[in-house]
């Protein structure tokens, strides 16, 4: 996963070791392969602990077990206790439900899974005290709920509205949830603890199998076939490369300032649903073009206009190398 951006701070990786939750996962997997990569560029002696709910799949993707990788069984909607074999110096939290027809069908998983399983990961960091040096919780921006002005940027301070009373709330609700929780343990506890609100985050280490929209529309693109909406696409929002996202994820959890929340996107990607239908059209096909054939009950988030400010993160020293049009071309 090379990516122009470099992280500056190595001699804060060195000899130390990693757990990622949730490393199987399309963000997690990329990171613990970016992680390998600077281990073996570098010679930084970095030990990995991908936390997963299956080994079997995990050595599939990134190997045996040996010095620099390891594993360990957990599953999050268990709520038993985190308890890795390894002590961490650094430590990023990203499993959790990712797909919408999840969240609409099991609202209460969903929710429980996302803010109990952040909860045991927390009780973890509290008890490994100084020793862990930092942690990033991995958000969405799907937090920030309903907006419909986007004349100005979102910064980290502003909240949309969410409707409890709808069960695919349970998932940006948790989030909410999970974040505050987090700031707390930072507060109370002493716990270095980072929030990274990821825009929607495609490119290298998607699989045939996603079925969310980006990666509908480059299945659309690559047969050159019609892409269907089964809204009227006005939804609009950022996106963020997955090799920027990483690298994102690694200034913070070096750089961040502990309780603080930083959205990670790239500005320029900000569109609407229909219009990012419409390039791809443009762009990578030949005959196909966009059909709208409304569908009701397809889990999808409800209308908002997610425009991201990056202020923040960018004082941290990292820059997004990626754009729309590239992104597609990575997956396609």
């Amino acid at each position: 996963m090379n990516n122009k951006n470099n992280i500056p701070l190595e001699g804060d990786l060195r000899e130390k070791t990693f757990i990622v939750t949730g490393a199987t996962g399309l963000i997690g997997s990329c990171l613990v392969r970016r992680l390998q990569e600077l281990n073996r560029e570098r010679q930084l002696g970095m030990r990995i602990v991908c936390v997963v709910r299956s080994t079997a799949k995990a050595e599939a993707m990134f190997g045996e077990a040996n010095d620099e990788i390891g594993y360990y069984e957990y599953d999050f909607a268990s709520n038993s206790p985190f308890c890795p074999p390894e002590t961490a110096d650094y430590l990023v939290h990203l499993a959790a439900p990712t797909a919408s027809k999840f969240f609409v069908e099991q609202p209460v998983e969903t929710f429980c899974t996302t803010l109990f399983g952040t909860q045991q990961v927390l009780m973890y960091a509290k008890e490994q005290g100084e020793r862990l040096k930092g942690m990033v919780y991995v958000s969405t921006l799907e937090m920030y709920g309903t907006v419909l002005d986007d004349s100005k940027p979102l910064t980290e301070d502003c909240q949309g509205y969410l409707d409890p009373m709808q069960a695919r709330s349970s998932y940006p609700m948790a989030k909410r949830a999970a974040e505050c929780l987090c700031h707390a343990y930072s507060k109370e506890h002493g716990v270095r603890v980072m929030t990274a609100r990821l825009a929607q985050t495609f490119g290298e280490g998607i699989t045939e199998n996603d079925n969310r929209v980006f990666a509908q529309f480059a299945r659309s693109a690559r047969a050159d076939k019609d892409i269907v909406l089964h809204t009227e696409g006005k939804l609009c929002r950022c996106y963020c490369y997955t090799a920027d996202a990483v690298e994102a994820m690694l200034y913070i959890l070096l750089r961040g300032e502990s309780g603080m929340a930083y959205n990670v996107a790239n500005e320029d990607t900000y569109i609407s649903i229909r219009d990012m239908a419409e390039m791809v059209c443009r762009e990578f096909g030949k005959k196909m073009k966009v059909r709208i054939e409304l569908k009701e009950g397809m889990g999808y988030s409800p209308t908002t206009y997610l425009r991201l400010d990056t202020t923040r993160l960018k004082a941290l020293g990292w820059q997004p190398t990626h754009n729309l049009k590239e992104m597609f071309e990575a997956i396609i």
